[in-house]
């Protein structure tokens, strides 16, 4: 079942924030934070990014050789300076919708930007997204189990422990989620610091004892290496990759950071600590190279210090989940607003900070989903080859709509715009190609998960627009139907009825039943109409826009920004102040709930009928989602084939 204000209207609205847009707290709290928040995933990828891609680098040489590990740790390095720190510090940062950033607040930019006919836009939207969802899944399993691995390194005697100790704490988690992670995050900042401090300092000797692996600075070894290794080069590139996961982070959020915070943290701590790192597990490999077994845990004394830091390891990896935990709950919120995904429970976990939610469906759904990635996969290795190609795939995408915002919303011309951005899309593309290699490996699990979350998207948008615009044809006008009841208006009965419409040129679904079997009509009557605009944020003063129709009707408007929860009757109090006496207590509010079913000629095959039917009935209640006080709330029932 689903109700008539199922298919929110996108409105355009200008956007003119930027990129501290948000962010009230001072900027030394808003770096720290940004630390623990932001960096959480790229920040743990020294623990099997390196491994991995020397492992492939080496082939079937077994051993590896001072050549392939000066050509992966040039690689790592040149990656995180051009992708990240060129492609999203420097560039994508400054294409923020009012202050946010992400692949769904880019899509909005960018959908403004191009105006009529961004159904390509809205396709890449939808494919990103989707990915997103892949990483969020892959993330938590593949990070925990590594920071776990390291117990293999203190004693061989914990191995069987890894997999049942991975799913607890997991478990321990998600279960957590539901009491906001405020407290938690307070603590993330503080966690995430010491940790990029001790990946330094540990790196520092071995750099000292063999200082030759500096001359990976040099792009030179890079590009020799992949000149000279052919298809093993290609795949060592798939490898390499892991080392940049968790960049799109950086771009996610800058609504809650701000752009100067994330790019002071970027350049003088987290780049540099990451840089140190990856030369000295080089350098401790160029020194043994037994030690690429486990080369990250191996540049700690065995012993005491080890063991503490594989906790240290476990706390940063459980914050990495967290980050991506919490952004498929914001990923989520900012679907269900643009229209791609049905209405799921949304709480608020603060009072503060409306970016602080819990989607308890979203979070069952990881939950399993990463729980059976554990399972299946049981070692952070395997993991792994599954890991590159969502994130890679998203960032593709992103820079697809980062040339469609220099072009059209910065005004660059498309030749400057493409130059821009060209060389990053080759770059994604080759990291793409690289990680595709590895489909058979694992690589299928993201894909999959990814074209779960495409159909059902697809499916919920079409369904969605078909219902439209068949419930347009079926109802009758509003201007005529007001114009009826004025000049033989039925018996008055006191009070206000608000009907909740997605349509308002066409008289409410709820309205018309109401007259048909109670033949009666309050003294005072709202058409209600929530939009959804491409910003993520409306201000207070554009919330609400009244339009009289007649002595007992009128038009309301309600805006919220997609990054927003609609709460009814909040914004319908700012509506007392254009001289609406407005009074939720004397007030009714008429919502039709719809009852689906399957058409013989609908536009969709019947398989796709049934999933958009399934997901409409998974939706929740019109009421919740929009917090309209249940006692006040009248519900009528019509059947509609689709």
């Amino acid at each position: 079942m689903t109700s008539d204000v199922a298919v929110p209207a996108p409105e355009t609205a200008a956007a003119n924030g930027h990129g501290d847009a948000h962010t009230t707290a001072g900027f030394g709290a808003l770096t720290l934070g940004s630390i623990g928040v932001v960096y959480g995933d790229i920040g743990t990828s020294p623990l099997y990014a390196f491994r991995e891609a020397v492992m492939a680098a080496s082939g079937a040489e077994g051993a590896p050789t001072s050549a392939a590990v000066l050509g992966v740790v040039s690689l790592i390095l040149w990656a995180l300076i051009v992708v990240v720190t060129l492609k999203y510090v420097v560039i994508l940062l400054r294409a923020d919708n009012n202050g946010e950033g992400g692949t769904l607040a880019l899509m909005a930019l960018a959908q403004r930007a191009v105006g009529t006919g961004g159904a390509t836009i809205v396709l890449l939207g939808i494919i990103s997204g989707a990915l997103f969802y892949g990483d969020a899944v892959i993330t938590p399993a593949v990070s925990v189990l590594s920071a776990l691995e390291g117990m293999k390194d203190v004693t061989l005697r914990f191995e069987p422990y890894i997999v049942p100790l991975t799913v607890v704490i997991l478990v321990v988690l998600f279960a957590v989620q539901s009491r906001g992670t405020a407290r938690v995050a307070a603590f993330f900042g503080p966690v995430m610091c010491v940790w990029f401090a001790v990946i330094a300092v540990a790196a520092i000797h071995p750099i000292i004892e063999q200082p030759q692996v500096l001359l990976a600075l040099n792009p030179f070894y890079a590009v020799s290496f992949m000149f000279h290794h052919g298809i093993i080069g290609f795949v060592t590139l798939g490898a390499v990759f892991l080392a940049v996961t968790g960049a799109e982070a950086l771009y996610a959020d800058l609504g809650h950071f701000g752009k100067r915070p994330i790019q002071t943290a970027w350049l003088f701590i987290v780049l540099p600590s990451l840089a140190l790192n990856y030369l000295g597990q080089g350098a401790l490999v160029l020194g043994d190279p037994g030690a690429i077994e486990s080369p990250f845990f191996q540049l700690f004394p065995q012993g005491i210090i080890r063991g503490c830091m594989v906790v240290l390891a476990t706390a940063a990896t459980v914050i990495a989940s967290q980050a991506v935990i919490t952004g498929a709950y914001s990923l989520t919120r900012q679907a269900i607003q643009l229209g791609l995904l049905p209405r799921f429970e949304i709480r608020h976990t603060s009072e503060a900070h409306s970016g602080q939610i819990f989607i308890p469906r979203i979070n069952q759904l990881l939950l399993v989903a990463v729980i059976m990635m554990v399972l299946l996969f049981r070692s952070s290795s395997a993991l792994a080859s599954a890991y590159g190609i969502s994130v890679t795939g998203t960032m593709v995408v992103t820079g697809m709509m980062g040339f469609v915002v220099i072009w059209k919303a910065w005004k660059w011309s498309p030749w400057s715009a493409a130059a821009l951005i060209a060389p990053f899309l080759f770059l994604d593309l080759t990291f793409l190609a690289a990680n595709l290699l590895k489909v058979f490996e694992g690589g299928w699990v993201p894909l999959a998960l990814g074209a779960l979350m495409i159909l059902m998207m697809y499916t919920w948008r079409r369904g969605s627009r078909l219902l439209f615009e068949k419930s347009r044809k079926l109802e009758f006008p509003l201007a005529d139907l007001v114009a009826m009841l004025e000049k033989r208006p039925p018996q008055r009965v006191p009070g206000t009825a608000v009907f909740l419409t997605s349509d308002p040129l066409s008289a409410p679904t709820a309205l018309m039943h109401s007259l048909k079997h109670y033949k009666v009509l309050h003294e005072k009557n709202v058409i209600l109409t929530i939009e959804t605009a491409q910003t993520p944020r409306i201000d207070p003063a554009e919330r609400v826009k009244l339009e009289p129709i007649s002595p007992t009707f009128s038009k309301v408007t309600l805006k919220f920004g997609f990054m927003e929860s609609p709460n009814v009757p909040k914004a319908l109090a700012i509506a007392r102040k254009l001289g609406w006496q407005f009074d939720i207590m004397s007030t009714s509010f008429f919502l039709s709930r719809r009852a689906l079913k399957p058409a013989a000629h609908s536009g969709m095959p019947r398989w796709q009928d049934r999933l958009f039917i399934s997901l409409s009935r998974s939706a929740n209640d019109a009421t919740d989602y929009f917090q309209i006080p249940s006692g006040r709330v009248v519900e009528v029932g019509t059947q509609v084939t689709i």
